[in-house]
Order: C-alpha cells, then structure tokens, then sequence
C-alpha cells in the first residue's frame, strides 16, 4: 500500500460479508482496509483507533446500529465518510441513514468494481448513491418533511446566491462537480469553492444533504 492509500474500516456484523469486502477491496492498491468492526458499539472505538478515510457502515447490527453510529461519527471532528450497506433499496432506515450524513449507500450486493469506485468517489467528496435508488429514496425524503422542516430548509436556502442555488439544484440531481461545472461554464475549482460555501450556508455535512435540503425546501 501506498502512504496515499485511502484508509477503509468495514463495519459488519457478518463475518462472511467483513471478509468479502476486505478481499475486494484489498486487491486494490489504492485502498487499504485497516480495520473491522462486528457492531456499532465496536465501530467507535475501531475508528477512533485506526482514524480512516472511509467507513462502510452495515445498517442493521446488534447492540447499536448503523444509524446511531453514523450521527456519532459525523458529529465528531475530521471524521470519516461513511457509505451504508443495506440488503433492500427501499429500506426506510437508509433515508435515516442519509440524514444521519452518511455520503451515500451501496446495495450488498453492488458489483465489486462499483464499490471500488464509491470508496474513491467518496473519500474525494463526491456521494455515491446506487443509481436504481436514488430518485425513489430522495422522493421519500422530501415526501416525509414536516412543515417546520420545509419552513427551515427554506430559511438556509434563502441565504444561497443565485449560483450556489444553481448549484445545489445540480447537487441535487446528483450531478458531480466535473458535470456542474460543464452544464455551468465554470471551472472544477471554482465549484469546489461554491460547493463548500453551500455545505457551510445550508449546514449540510456532505453533498447528499445539501440535496435533502433542497427537496425539503422543495426547491428540486
């Protein structure tokens, strides 16, 4: 492994699943699996002792589950992303999961190379979202929001420019930076910039929740 390798804890508590996803993703160079973790409870302390880029995070596990763990891990200092592994794209718990600001979720069952990507996609700032779900889990989304979560999300949208509008919509659609700015005639660096003013303005820790405040302001 290389001293850039991106730093991996797989949290699972199927031992099966712990060793497949370390085998896949260990046959990369540029990927480093440090740890493993059997359950929530034990992902903290995994993470606090190995301080990874990246965590894949099991939604359903005993003791604590991925949903917890994830809002945990989030609200800490320089902490990891995290992509959710879930076993049905409809799981309710997944939407939680993003809230909780997980950077995206994978099915189990994603194809090896897809999630080789996403672990790359991710630890580069960029969610990955299974494409057959997005739509239907960003449509959950927005269909559960409260009137005083549409009333708050409209208040931080409102203090949006009109490019970091345009923006976030793209954001939103799940556009990448290197596509937005492409539709939008900017450099990548110059949306990275307006990215990071979005998160800070919408208080939004990654890109997927810039897009849930956006459907709840109901502005995409």
């Amino acid at each position: 492994m290389t001293d850039t390798a991106i730093r991996v804890v797989i949290v699972d508590d199927d031992a099966l699943v712990r060793t497949g996803l370390r085998m896949m993703l260990g046959g990369n160079p540029a990927i480093d699996v440090v740890g493993e973790a059997v359950d929530g409870i034990d992902a903290l302390g995994v993470v606090r002792q190995h301080r990874p880029d990246v965590v894949l995070m099991d939604v359903r596990m005993p003791r604590q589950d991925g949903i917890t763990t994830t809002a945990t891990l989030v609200s800490r200092p320089d902490h990891p992303q995290v992509i959710v592994l879930t076993t049905f794209d409809t799981d309710d718990l997944v939407v939680s999961a993003l809230r909780a600001g997980a950077s995206g979720f994978l099915l189990k069952d994603t194809p090896p190379p897809q999630i080789v990507e996403a672990v790359r996609r991710v630890h580069a700032g960029e969610p990955m979202l299974s494409p057959s779900v997005t739509r239907q889990l960003i449509t959950a989304v927005a269909a559960g929001s409260s009137d005083r979560r549409r009333t708050d999300a409209l208040a931080l949208a409102d203090t949006l420019s009109e490019r970091e509008r345009e923006i976030a919509g793209c954001i939103a659609e799940g556009a990448t930076n290197a596509e937005i700015a492409a539709r939008l005639y900017l450099s990548v660096a110059t949306v990275k910039a307006h990215v990071t003013h979005v998160m800070t303005k919408l208080h939004a820790d990654n890109r997927v929740q810039i897009a849930i405040r956006m459907h709840d302001a109901g502005l995409a």
